[in-house]
């Protein structure tokens, strides 16, 4: 109930925002500060994780992990297609989910690309965008990277489904395991791009943001100044982010 209210109150919040300023950074302050710690945290657990895991993992292992997690995120994806009313697309992504969790082995496999069924991303974040809430101010998390009011808001409800939602993880602990290994996998997969981020990292990361939240809402009908190089940060926007994945 209490994270009902909270939700409530960010939209309204966000609703008054877009309405009242064309500023998408008035908590710069505070945003530079979670961007510092996050880097520490980055610089100093994170990176160092990720790359020992990339050293001892084979190849065909990283992307069978890769893709388990993919496959378990198409159901939250297959909600908000129906939550914007994209059925032909809901359609599509839950054969996609099918396929993959039997003919591709719970996921291990992404069968269902080779066949003509891509990869779609959506989250509660871009459902509510569909529905005409403004994106509100540009918020930095602790841990979990670029937001904005909105996008945080979503998720609230993102987070209360997640893994838990497709039944992967019996306890807590368990879940919190899963979590660790899905961060260190996304983390890892970023490590070649990092040469992409140039001059200030956080006006960097904070314009590619908000731009590519602009791109996935809109169904990518909308004018940037990054073009195609957002095919080389895809995995900034999966919504159940390492912490640090933005950041180095």
């Amino acid at each position: 109930m209490r994270a009902a209210w909270l939700l409530l109150l960010c939209l309204a919040s966000s609703l008054s925002w877009a309405a009242e300023t064309k500023d998408p950074d008035p908590w710069e302050g505070f945003n530079r500060s979670m961007f510092a710690f996050n880097e520490n945290l980055d610089k100093y657990i994170a990176k160092p994780m990720a790359q020992g895991y990339q050293y001892i993992t084979p190849e065909p292992v990283d992307q069978s992990v890769t893709h388990f997690f993919s496959n378990l995120g198409d159901v939250l994806v297959i909600v908000n297609d129906i939550g914007q009313l994209k059925m032909g697309q809901a359609l599509s992504d839950t054969a996609r989910f099918l396929i993959n969790s039997t003919v591709g082995f719970f996921g291990i496999f992404d069968v269902a690309s080779h066949i003509g069924l891509p990869k779609h991303d959506e989250d509660f974040g871009q459902t509510l965008g569909y529905w005409g809430v403004g994106s509100g101010p540009y918020l930095m998390l602790p841990f979990l990277g670029p937001s904005t009011l909105r996008d945080g808001s979503g998720l609230l409800i993102g987070y209360q489904s997640d893994l838990g939602y497709t039944g992967i993880g019996n306890n807590y602990a368990q879940q919190i395991g899963l979590y660790t290994v899905r961060g260190v996998d996304l983390r890892a997969d970023l490590i070649a791009s990092e040469g992409l981020i140039s001059g200030d990292r956080y006006t960097f990361i904070r314009s590619f943001y908000l731009q590519r939240r602009e791109y996935l809402i809109n169904d990518g009908v909308v004018q940037d100044e990054f073009g195609d190089d957002f095919d080389d940060f895809d995995d900034f926007d999966d919504e159940e982010d390492w912490g640090d994945d933005w950041d180095q």
